[in-house]
């Protein structure tokens, strides 16, 4: 059985982590090299997408575990089953890893074959019932030792992909990975639609997000949602720090164009929220509009770029013509 068939099956509590950074390649890989970065299995292909842009998504691994859970009251919750992981490529440039998990609400007293797990990916079966909001709390606080922790299973992902030799180590501009843990719970019943409970962005490139998505929502296209928005969340951090470094005011033109340039080469042109999200969970990008304001911000932003490219483009230019030989 493939990876992502059953996913979730009968979950009441979703659960996972998306790392996402900048591919360490000067040039960004075409729609071929995007296939074989992310080909994971040999018996899956990479599904590939030329529109609206470049994306590629590998096919899911599985990483067995049998831990205990992280649990905000301390309950001593143990859980067995498959995880289930990916590898994500957008415009050739930012590379994600995600992992994700659903959890029942109830299961055996005792541990059942592999057999039993690997045929239901994705799923985890607590022994005995499950306190879910302790496990969702305790999940967005952070893993402690011995406990089930989702994002080390995507950094260990990300760890062999960036490790590649399609990649020559050398991206185009400095920048910092950013991790989003995410758990999402059914909405109440009568609920007007899926909703954002809790989203915090940490100095130290955390981001956490707490959901309520419709009962028996997939958890792969639930997963994508929070993928989408790590994306987008690591764009807006990222121009945000180009912009911070590039001595504006200065009276240095050809320092801050120089400094602008990656986000007009590189980044300016990814920004699309929503471009691949299940409609009934695109919805929830309307609530980031409200708060923190992501499109907002961005716009903003791009004005700012091209205000500093057409005050000191010129000037540059001109400084440049001079002082050639």
């Amino acid at each position: 059985m493939n990876a992502g068939e059953n996913d979730g099956e009968g979950a009441v509590l979703l659960c996972g982590e998306v790392r996402t950074c900048l591919l360490p390649a000067h040039q960004a890989l075409d729609i071929r090299a995007a296939a074989q970065l992310l080909r994971l299995r040999a018996d899956e292909r990479v599904l590939v997408s030329e529109r609206p842009n470049l994306y590629a998504r590998s096919p899911d691994t599985l990483t067995g575990v049998d831990c205990p859970l992280p649990s905000a009251t301390g309950a001593k919750v143990r859980a067995v089953g498959a995880v289930a992981v990916r590898g994500t490529l957008t415009e050739g440039r930012v590379l994600q890893t995600s992992a994700r998990l659903g959890l029942t609400a109830r299961g055996p007293d005792h541990r059942r074959p592999w057999g039993h797990y690997l045929v239901r990916p994705g799923t985890l079966e607590p022994f005995g019932r499950l306190p879910r909001e302790a496990v969702a709390e305790g999940v967005l606080a952070g893993a402690r030792r011995g406990e089930l922790d989702v994002g080390l299973i995507a950094d260990g992902l990300l760890t062999v992909l960036l490790r590649h030799p399609l990649l020559d180590q050398h991206p185009p501009f400095k920048s910092r990975p950013t991790r989003l843990r995410w758990t999402a719970l059914p909405a109440a019943p009568g609920a007007p639609g899926p909703s954002i409970e809790r989203l915090t962005l940490a100095e130290d490139e955390l981001r956490t997000l707490r959901l309520r998505v419709p009962p028996g929502a997939d958890p792969a296209e639930v997963a994508g949602l929070c993928e989408d928005l790590a994306l987008h969340d690591w764009l807006l951090t990222t121009v945000v720090r180009l912009l911070d470094g590039s001595r504006l005011g200065s009276a240095d033109g050809t320092a801050v164009v120089r400094a602008l340039r990656p986000a007009v080469d590189h980044l300016l042109h990814l920004w699309m929220p929503r471009a691949r999200l299940e409609p009934s969970l695109a919805a929830l990008w309307d609530a980031l509009e409200e708060r923190p304001g992501f499109n907002r911000q961005w716009q903003v932003l791009v004005r700012r770029i091209r205000d500093q490219l057409a005050l000191h483009a010129v000037p540059a230019l001109h400084q440049e013509a001079v002082m050639a030989p």
